[in-house]
């Protein structure tokens, strides 16, 4: 295990939020809410996966939250994706808007069934009030050991809303109380190295750098938005020089907080890289996950890809 300020990892390579859904499909196979290519990686292998964004109540976001289709329906399901992920330049572009089940139908339905993980629960809400309640939840739902830590996501641009006017009280009431170690998730285009600053100063256990950049892709036709709320995330290969920019100036600023960094990991090369610019661990998001439709069948290859870069993980060590 690798103890990372408290936070208790099987290796340094975690999966980042969303990708992963739940942490395990509605069925027996991964098909809508998951990458299929999870079907063919055993979860129990990374470090810990990180659970989608949970909100207090459940969110449509930009998307939708209907989980069962019939094939006549399947059009309606890819207008719906098209209009909340697209594939942009050398990465994804996303809208989906914290589009989730809600904290409660979380811990009944899927955090009994994901028990052989390690779980890192991502939160988000829009106060301080709603992240004193979701940590809350947590606490009385979630026994000691039972997730190796909650991350807080006051940095998603998907949901339209301001959180720099309250990251400062949320980290002042919610951190104290929770039971689990606290993770922040930063942005790029905030004053990421003033909230690691204010995480350090609130008792954060770690930083998560970095969320997705916020992008825009218009349609050369029409100059229309191609996603349903104008603006999206900018995730994949496109991000990992920002990435990797933001964790070398963390730790200029002399931040010393561990890092898990993500943005376009791919290789154990990637992880290494991150590594040298004072990452601790590093996250494993939409470059390995997300696919295009065509490659799909391929994904068995990709599962063998991503098993392969566990395996050089778990004997790194970034120092």
């Amino acid at each position: 295990m690798i103890d990372l300020n408290g936070i208790s990892l099987r290796n340094r390579l975690i999966t980042s939020s969303s990708l992963l859904g739940y942490g395990a499909p509605k069925g027996r196979f991964a098909v809508l809410g998951l990458s299929p290519i999870s079907n063919f990686v055993d979860l129990r292998r990374f470090g810990a996966v990180t659970v989608r964004t949970v909100t207090t109540q459940p969110r449509e976001g930009h998307f939708t939250l209907k989980e069962s289709w019939r094939v006549s329906e399947i059009p309606e399901l890819l207008r719906l994706y098209r209009g909340a992920l697209q594939e942009a330049d050398a990465g994804w572009l996303n809208a989906f808007g914290w589009s989730n089940i809600g904290i409660d139908r979380y811990f009944d339905e899927y955090f009994p069934r994901t028990t052989e993980q390690n779980r890192i629960l991502s939160l988000g809400g829009f106060s301080a009030d709603e992240f004193a309640s979701l940590v809350e939840r947590v606490n009385s739902q979630a026994p000691s050991g039972s997730l190796a830590a909650v991350e807080f996501n006051v940095s998603c641009h998907n949901v339209n809303f301001d959180f720099n006017p309250i990251i400062e009280e949320v980290l002042k009431r919610a951190v104290p109380a929770s039971r689990f170690p606290v993770i922040l998730k930063l942005s790029p285009d905030f004053d990421y190295l003033a909230h690691a600053r204010l995480a350090e100063a609130n008792g954060v256990a770690a930083l998560s750098a970095i969320n997705t950049v916020k992008g825009l892709r218009l349609d050369p036709k029409s100059g229309a938005p191609l996603l349903k709320n104008r603006y999206g995330g900018l995730s994949g290969r496109a991000i990992k020089p920002i990435g990797l920019r933001v964790v070398s100036e963390l730790r200029e600023a002399g931040i010393r907080l561990p890092i898990i960094a993500g943005g376009g990991v791919r290789t154990f090369n990637d992880v290494r890289e991150y590594g040298w610019a004072g990452a601790d661990a590093a996250s494993l998001g939409s470059e390995a996950w997300l696919k295009p439709l065509w490659s799909m069948p391929l994904a068995p290859l990709h599962g063998l890809h991503i098993r392969r870069l566990i395996r050089q993980v778990e004997g790194w060590s970034p120092r």
